[in-house]
């Protein structure tokens, strides 16, 4: 009997955040490109032609990248910074967010409703538990939450949860495994680093720790390069 071959890591590319100088998986980053104006864009989905600058999607550094101007180190020239950039990650971050989930419902991967998230979480179909932000906490501790890295998130309100089920709001709402909640848990992730809650006196809305992989120290190491020139290549040392 012929032996099977052992499955290959999945491929997990790494880029070095403008501001903290950390290396970190690219999906708990948020990659920019400079426009033909010189200006400043994310690129969220990272599929924008140019060379990417990556930077932790936490709002304190987001923020502090703005500041210093940090991007057109990056570019390796001057560049624009757009006023509210921050801002609009942010809400970029919450559309991509309520789109995929939007997508898990059409696809009968996703629910919406106290008794069906409550049916689903008995039936161990439910990956992601979703509950409004603005919820009522009294209402919100009635479900249990499912176990596993990443599996709960209340970063959404409830008129964002509302659109992906075409209701005015959704307090209670569930996803069930596969692609798209791993899609979703992705861009959720860095959502909660950049949105502003309640919860942030408090700590995180989620366990993120457990979400994502500790970002590699490579401030003894050799000296990696910031950017990408096409997207596609791995962290450069020289």
């Amino acid at each position: 009997m012929t032996r099977g071959k052992p499955k290959p890591a999945p491929f997990n590319p790494e880029r070095k955040c403008l501001v903290t100088g950390e290396v970190s998986p690219k999906r708990g980053l948020i990659r920019f490109v400079t426009g033909p104006d010189d200006m400043v864009y994310p690129d969220l989905a990272s599929k924008l032609p140019g060379r990417g600058m990556y930077v932790s999607a936490e709002r304190a550094v987001l923020e502090e990248a703005v500041k210093k101007r940090l991007f057109s180190r990056g570019a390796k020239k001057q560049v624009g910074v757009p006023d509210g950039l921050v801002n609009a990650v942010e809400a970029a971050l919450a559309k991509r967010c309520t789109d995929r989930l939007g997508m898990a419902r059409k696809a009968g991967r996703a629910v919406a409703g106290f008794e069906k998230v409550k049916d689903w979480l008995d039936k161990d179909q439910c990956r992601i538990l979703l509950q409004a932000s603005d919820g009522s906490e009294r209402g919100k501790s009635k479900l249990y939450k499912p176990g596993g890295r990443g599996s709960f998130f209340d970063i959404l309100t409830a008129d964002e949860l509302g659109l992906s089920f075409g209701r005015e709001r959704v307090i209670h709402a569930a996803l069930a495994a596969g692609r798209l909640a791993e899609d979703f848990r992705d861009d959720a992730v860095r959502l909660s680093g950049v949105r502003i809650s309640e919860q942030a006196a408090d700590g995180p809305s989620m366990d993120t720790a457990a979400a994502e992989p500790p970002a590699t120290d490579v401030a003894k190491g050799p000296r990696t390069e910031y950017g990408d020139d096409d997207d596609a290549g791995k962290v450069k040392t020289t």
